[in-house]
Order: structure tokens, then C-alpha cells, then sequence
């Protein structure tokens, strides 16, 4: 993994990747690809800039992480051109030198770099020599792009072609994956090794972002979930500042960023170095959701299937410990078991942790897949995330146990007894192969492995 990284971002080989797109749905498609950084852009009412995060259509095909940079690819000669900001003396004295374009041309995999000023110019001189198609896209133009020399603008095929290229990772983007996940493992360690002596939830989040940051992620995938006890229960939390007592287990959903590509990674443990016998129920059956869907991946798997599955096992989980109850196919078509599993089983993960070309359906009737990330079968390459759970959120759960047909599901006086786990999921992120997978995350999971954990901090 270290040598492949040492070497350029392969944003060419991206670029034909996407062009190949473009001409399969355009038959003999030529001209321009254009594309723009993101912009510098300042605090309001502030002389601060603002946190910045480069668009990752741009990254995709130039490996640039610079603001305010602009990118070409002609088509004809596979030839893309990088444009940087030039030197603002001003800016110096405050920021120091900015990257040269022979330092460019050395860091990125292009074949030319040029000043940003020259955007305009070096456009209308692709269109003079016969480039007669521009391709970009929409919202991501500058007011001062001019386009007026091309015959033709195409602003609705560059963003689809490059989110579907995106999906397949080539062995340089599996490595970065891979990188993040290693870093994530390393912050994750030192929460579970922390997590007895700590008292709020804030603790451990700067915890994890000091770790992620000292072993070479500067930036964080996502807003951490640290959430203890019924916290749990808010799939999304994020306040991450309410004290520890009294609280049983902690969800920790947190990956670090490398280089532009994501880990996501969640662990439930017990704060007070073991698990009550409730939690500990809950988590048997949530790993064992994982295991067997993780055991069905492979290419051309149907991902609703897995996730289907996943909810089966819930199921007969729940009516082992006596949450359910009824015959289980009648649970299933009721699809009461959303009321403790409401989101999807995960989503491809690169670029962005909600990775593109997944194609879900937010406005699918049925309550089971509606939040389903991804939906259709798995491509080789793909990188998808296994993170089932299961979760006491009153909000959610109380119109069920109203509702006759649900109701008739869930027994009420075995549910009240487990509020307060809150809830549990575990989460990794998995490359599918041809004939299986490879699970990237290596954060330590299982009940005796964090138990020994936690319980052997000092």
C-alpha cells in the first residue's frame, strides 16, 4: 500500500474512464471536459475562510486538492490541463508561496499546468482547433467561464458519467480507502482504551479527531457519532456532549479522511468495560447480522437481497429474546422489524462517505428499502459499508405499538426492558470482489476482543 500511494493520483486514467462513459452513451462524443475546484470562500461578516473540502468531480480527474484550480481534458488527445492560482504577492506574506506550476506538474497526474487567468484563452483555443462540444457542470461555472466559442454545451452528462465511474475503484483508491481505515482503527483503539476513565461524550470525540490527526488523517470523513446510552437510539446524533454515567454502552461512529477517500467505521461497546446481559443480546444479534450478510457479498450480489436478509435475522433474533412475536414470514411482509432497523443496510463509500451511483429510492412505498443506499446488484470494485442495527428510539417505535397490525408483533412488557440499551450497530467498510470480498476495516469488534480492551486500560 505505501509504494502504490507514493505514486500520482491515476486522475487520467479516471478521465478515460469517464470519457469512455460519455462516448458509450454519445457514440464518437469529442471535445472538452471542463471542470472547477472549489472556490475560496470567506466566513460571513469575517476575514476567516471558510473550512475547505475540494469538489470531488474535480479530484476525480485531476488529484489536485487546491482551491480556486480549474481543469480541461481534450477528448482527441487525451490531454488534460491543470490551472492554479497564480501568485497574489499580498497573499504571501501572510500564507507563504503557493504551489508553482512545475511543483504541480510534479504532484499531479497532468499534462500540462497553467495559470487560472489563462482559463478563458486556453478555452477558446480548444474550440479554434475543431473542439466543438464542452462538457460541465451545472452550479459549477464561474460567472466569468465563457463557453460562446464551442458549437454545443453539455451540462447533463458529465456529472452522471463521472458519480457512475466513481462506484468501481482501481487499486490506487482501495489503498487510500484502506489507509483511512487503518488510521480510523488506531482512533477507534484509543477510545475503547479510554472510554472507562472518560466522563461526557465530547472527551472521546476530540479523542478520536487527536488520534485521526496524528496519524495522518487531517480531516474527518463525517461529523462523529458519539453517543452513549439511549443516545443511541438517534441514528444520526451528533451533539456528542452528554456525561457518561449511568449510561451502559456507547456507539461510536467515526472514520477518518485520507487524502480525499473515507472511512466509516461504528463500534458499540459497554462504557463500564462489560456488557449487561440485555445489551449484550442485542449485540449477539446484530453481529450476527453482519456476519451473514458480509458472507453473501460478491459481484452481481443483489444488494436488496442482503439487506432483506439482514432484517430476517433480525427478526428471528428479536423472537429469540422475546421482543417479537408470531410467525416470522407474517413480521417480515408487516415489515414491523423497521421499527428497530429503520435505515438501510449502507452505501458505497469513496470520495464522499455517502458515495455516488447508488441509486436509491427515497420514495419507495415500501418502508423497508425506502432508505436503502444503494439498490440493484454490486459491481467488483465497489466498496460498500455492512452496518446493520438494531435500536430502542421511542419516537419510532410508539406509533408501531399503536398501530393493530404491528402491535400484534411486539410484546410490549419485554420491550420496556430495553429502552436504555439505546442502541446498537456495528459498521465496516467492504471491497466486493469477483468471488467474495475484503473487509478494509480492521478496528477491533466482538464482545471478548473490546471487553479485554477496555477492561486492560490503564
Amino acid at each position: 500500500m505505501a509504494s502504490i500511494l507514493s505514486e500520482k493520483y491515476p486522475a487520467k486514467a479516471h478521465a478515460r474512464k469517464v470519457v469512455e462513459y460519455i462516448q458509450n452513451k454519445h457514440p464518437g462524443a469529442g471535445g472538452v471536459i471542463y471542470l472547477e475546484g472549489q472556490k475560496t470562500r470567506m466566513i460571513e461578516d469575517n476575514d476567516e475562510a471558510q473550512p475547505f473540502r475540494q469538489r470531488r468531480s474535480f479530484y476525480y480527474l485531476s488529484g489536485c486538492p487546491l482551491p480556486d484550480s480549474y481543469l480541461t481534458h481534450d477528448i482527441e488527445s487525451s490531454r488534460t490541463t491543470l490551472f492554479i492560482p497564480p501568485i497574489d504577492p499580498e497573499a504571501v506574506i501572510w500564507s507563504g508561496l503557493p504551489t508553482s506550476p512545475s511543483e504541480a506538474l510534479q504532484f499531479y497526474d497532468v499534462d500540462e499546468v497553467r495559470y487560472a487567468t489563462e482559463v478563458n484563452g486556453s478555452l477558446a483555443g480548444l474550440a479554434k482547433a475543431g473542439r466543438t462540444t464542452v462538457w460541465a457542470i451545472p452550479q459549477q461555472i464561474s460567472d466569468g467561464t465563457t463557453f460562446l466559442a464551442f458549437d454545443d454545451t453539455d451540462l447533463a452528462t458529465l456529472k452522471e458519467a463521472i458519480e457512475a465511474c466513481r462506484v468501481v475503484k482501481d487499486a490506487y483508491e482501495i489503498a487510500l480507502v484502506r489507509k483511512a481505515n487503518e488510521v480510523s482503527t488506531v482512533a477507534h483503539t484509543a477510545v475503547l482504551r479510554a472510554v472507562r476513565r472518560a466522563q461526557n461524550e465530547r472527551e472521546l470525540e476530540a479523542l478520536f479527531i487527536q488520534q485521526s490527526i496524528a496519524h495522518g488523517c487531517r480531516e474527518q470523513a463525517y461529523h462523529s457519532i458519539v453517543a452513549a446510552g439511549e443516545n443511541a437510539a438517534t441514528l444520526h446524533y451528533v451533539q456528542n456532549d452528554a456525561d457518561l454515567a449511568r449510561r451502559r454502552n456507547l456507539l461510536l461512529d467515526a472514520g477518518g479522511e485520507y487524502r480525499c477517500y473515507a472511512a466509516d467505521v461504528t463500534r458499540t461497546f459497554p462504557i463500564g468495560g462489560r456488557f449487561d446481559e440485555r445489551s449484550r443480546a442485542i449485540y449477539e444479534v446484530v453481529e450476527r447480522m453482519q456476519n451473514e450478510c458480509v458472507e453473501m457479498l460478491r459481484e452481481h450480489v443483489r444488494w436488496d437481497d442482503v439487506h432483506a436478509h439482514a432484517h430476517r435475522v433480525a427478526i428471528d433474533g428479536l423472537l429469540r429474546i422475546g421482543i417479537l412475536m408470531g410467525p416470522p414470514d407474517d413480521i417480515f411482509q408487516a415489515r414491523t422489524s423497521v421499527a428497530f432497523f429503520p435505515h438501510g443496510l449502507g452505501h458505497y463509500l469513496g470520495m464522499d462517505t455517502h458515495d455516488t451511483g447508488g441509486h436509491p429510492n427515497y420514495a419507495d412505498q415500501d418502508s423497508m428499502f425506502r432508505y436503502l443506499r444503494v439498490r440493484g446488484k454490486l459491481p467488483a470494485g465497489s466498496i460498500i459499508t455492512v452496518e446493520p442495527g438494531i435500536y430502542f428510539c421511542r419516537f419510532i417505535i410508539e406509533p408501531f405499538l399503536k398501530d393493530p397490525i404491528h402491535s400484534q408483533y411486539i410484546k410490549k412488557d419485554v420491550l420496556d426492558q430495553y429502552w436504555e440499551v439505546g442502541g446498537v450497530r456495528i459498521e465496516d467498510d467492504v471491497l466486493v470482489t469477483k468471488d467474495g470480498y475484503e473487509n478494509l476495516t480492521t478496528a477491533i469488534k466482538g464482545i471478548e476482543a473490546m471487553e479485554k480492551i477496555i477492561n486492560e486500560a490503564e
